[in-house]
């Protein structure tokens, strides 16, 4: 079955605080629509899908070729977004999988792990959840009396009680393409915000006696969006963090890896010792049994 990604990067990032559209803001290195990108190409059969929209040109001159674009000249939410795909790809995939650019820490694993789900259960949908205290903003995963998902309802839209659920919407998707176009021309604008929702597409599945499928991560760094700074911040701690873990396994001794720098791009042979403070950053290669002094 050929799937299709879809990438949300058409917001402003209003709380940013920032001139730069939010998925061009540096993650260890790199723009943080570059991870969303890595992942589609390692995951989808087609050339990936991008949304964009704020800032539309700097978004493309950074992403470069190998994608289609296509653009969302009002931002009228997730579903709206995903509408103005449908000329790119109907017909072309049975499956769409869509995820927002603004969460560069979903390893390539989950995205396979989700699409089996769904090929695997016959799902109209299949949607990324993860249990967490703080809610961060992400709306909530509404079950029904069997324990099947029947709705997912916006922060913005909740009510006290839905509130406290503590199953997150992850906003990463897989649906049936067939069935998601048609579908998408029912949705309707958010009585508190006017815009189209993607995630009340669970309820028509659900209303249409439609399969809703629910796979729950188990490891919720990785659904990490990225809204302000503070959030930049935790995100690239956490690539820090696997990106040394990675040079250690491999044969790399750091001294102390939470006093060491090191960007994803760095290569570093193996039996190579690294002291504390330093950084190395961008393209840099370093051979077989070497020595980085501190703070080098």
């Amino acid at each position: 079955m050929t799937t299709a990604i879809i990438i949300l990067a058409a917001g402003k990032g209003t709380r940013m605080k920032s001139n730069l559209p939010k998925v061009l803001h540096p993650l260890a290195g790199r723009p943080m629509i570059a991870y969303s990108l890595d992942l589609a190409r390692a995951v989808g059969d087609l050339p990936p899908i991008v949304i964009v929209g704020y800032k539309a040109d700097e978004v493309k001159a950074a992403v470069g070729s190998g994608v289609t674009f296509v653009e969302q000249t009002e931002q009228l939410g997730t579903g709206h977004a995903v509408m103005q795909a449908e000329a790119a790809l109907a017909g072309r995939a049975d499956i769409v999988m869509v995820y927002a650019a603004d969460m560069p820490l979903i390893t390539s694993a989950t995205l396979q792990r989700l699409r089996q789900a769904h090929t695997a259960s016959g799902a109209t949908i299949t949607m990324l959840s993860v249990i967490a205290d703080d809610p961060r903003g992400f709306g909530r995963v509404v079950r029904g009396e069997d324990g099947r998902a029947v709705a997912i309802v916006e922060e913005i839209e909740a009510t006290e009680a839905q509130k406290a659920i503590r199953e997150l919407n992850a906003g990463v998707y897989c649906f049936d393409a067939d069935w998601l176009w048609p579908a998408l021309k029912r949705l309707r604008p958010s009585p508190r915000k006017g815009e189209y929702y993607l995630t009340d597409l669970v309820g028509l599945a659900e209303a249409d006696g439609r399969r809703v499928e629910v796979v729950t991560t188990e490891t919720p760094e990785e659904v990490l969006g990225v809204n302000t700074r503070v959030h930049l911040a935790e995100a690239e701690a956490v690539v820090r963090r696997r990106t040394n873990q990675a040079l250690m396994l491999s044969g790399v001794t750091l001294i102390d890896p939470d006093a060491i720098y090191i960007q994803p791009q760095v290569q570093v042979g193996r039996d190579t010792v690294i002291w504390p403070g330093a950084a190395l950053r961008g393209e840099t290669r370093v051979g077989e049994g070497c020595t980085i002094g501190p703070h080098a």
